[in-house]
């Protein structure tokens, strides 16, 4: 295993620079950049994927520049909850493309949603004895016996896009967005549309049960309208951020409730799924009934330009330079940050308008 051999060698040099330089050598986990904070406040960052020309998320300024030797023919596994929406799969483009460019071996795999085929991937990267193990988990729970094995053989892991709830130990980083907050920016978004209104009438489409981005967006959505009276959650139920099941979804939501003003989607898919629902039910997406998501990929875009969808907040897939900047930090023996959050933004009509000849998922 070369790179871990490179790996333990560039662990001891950073000791000692670390000894040198009259640090103390604690672990920077915890920390968090300015993005964390925009991000957790609510309030609007410029979003790189919107208004970026480069092929990848910008790189992370907390963490250090890419060694290309760390990662030079480095063997690393990847295992993708699967491919249920267009965010996924402009996220695995993502990742690919950033390998190739960085000439990782990359080992991928697709669980297509399903928990024990994940953790199988997970083990067969462990047997393998991979250099690092990188993988979306598709829900929250039940992760602790296969990263304690991959602790136990030296392999670090990284955490993309979802979180676990495991003991924060088993894993060198977190990568992704803040859910919750995410959830907060579309719920301030309808208090203000909605503002005056005496009653609101509103369904949800939710993620995937279990998963984080799923429970985080009620959470965050819940944080600023669940004590709200004005708004009234007709029905809640799970579309599994596919198209067809927010369209399956919200066919039975408008069968059993003729009097919705506004659909919350978990994400773009579902809201695209839900448009058509809508349509085919003789009303106006975006006028009978408003309809707020998360995501901001490119079709949800084309439908918020359209006034299909009402408002946006984004959450970007392109994780891709992230993912290879904390593997190389990792690969070479050095401390990095916890939890790593990628800067994002909010789109209405004429925002989208003016993003879409430059979005790149």
């Amino acid at each position: 295993m070369l790179k871990k051999s490179l790996a333990a060698i560039a662990a001891l040099g950073v000791a000692v620079t670390l000894a040198a330089c009259g640090s103390s050598g604690s672990s920077s986990s915890g920390t968090t950049s300015a993005a964390a904070g925009s991000a957790a406040d609510g309030s609007s960052a410029p979003s790189p994927a919107a208004g970026s020309g480069s092929a990848g998320a910008a790189a992370s300024a907390e963490l250090p520049p890419i060694d290309p030797a760390m990662l030079d023919g480095a063997v690393i596994g990847f295992a993708q909850v699967g491919s249920e929406s267009g965010w996924r799969s402009a996220n695995t483009d993502d990742i690919k493309r950033a390998a190739a460019e960085n000439k990782v071996d990359l080992q991928f795999t697709s669980a297509e949603g399903d928990q024990a085929k994940q953790i199988a991937s997970i083990k067969t990267f462990i047997t393998q004895g991979v250099d690092l193990i990188a993988f979306s988990p598709v829900v929250e729970t039940g992760w602790d016996a296969v990263l304690n094995e991959a602790k136990t053989a030296g392999i670090p892991v990284i955490l993309t896009d979802r979180a676990v709830d495991s003991d924060p130990s088993l894993y060198r980083t977190f990568i992704g967005s803040d859910f919750i907050a995410e959830g907060e920016k579309a719920a301030t978004w309808a208090k203000t549309e909605f503002a005056g209104q005496d009653k609101v009438n509103m369904v949800v489409l939710e993620g995937t049960t279990g998963s984080a981005p799923a429970n985080d967006r009620a959470t965050g959505w819940n944080n600023i309208l669940g004590n709200d009276p004005a708004f009234t959650v007709l029905a809640s139920q799970t579309g599994d951020f596919t198209r067809d099941g927010g369209k399956k979804v919200m066919e039975g939501f408008l069968a059993a409730h003729p009097d919705i003003d506004l659909v919350y989607a978990h994400n773009d898919d579902m809201a695209l799924g839900a448009i058509e629902a809508i349509e085919a039910a003789g009303k106006v997406p975006g006028q009978d009934i408003k309809i707020v998501s998360i995501d901001a990929v490119k079709a949800g875009m084309e439908a918020l330009a359209a006034g299909k969808i009402n408002y946006i907040v984004e959450c970007s897939p392109l994780l891709g330079d992230q993912l290879f900047q904390a593997s190389s930090a990792v690969l070479g023996g050095q401390q990095i940050p916890a939890r790593i959050i990628t800067i994002e933004g909010e789109f209405d009509q004429q925002q989208a308008i003016a993003a879409l000849p430059t979005r790149q998922y």
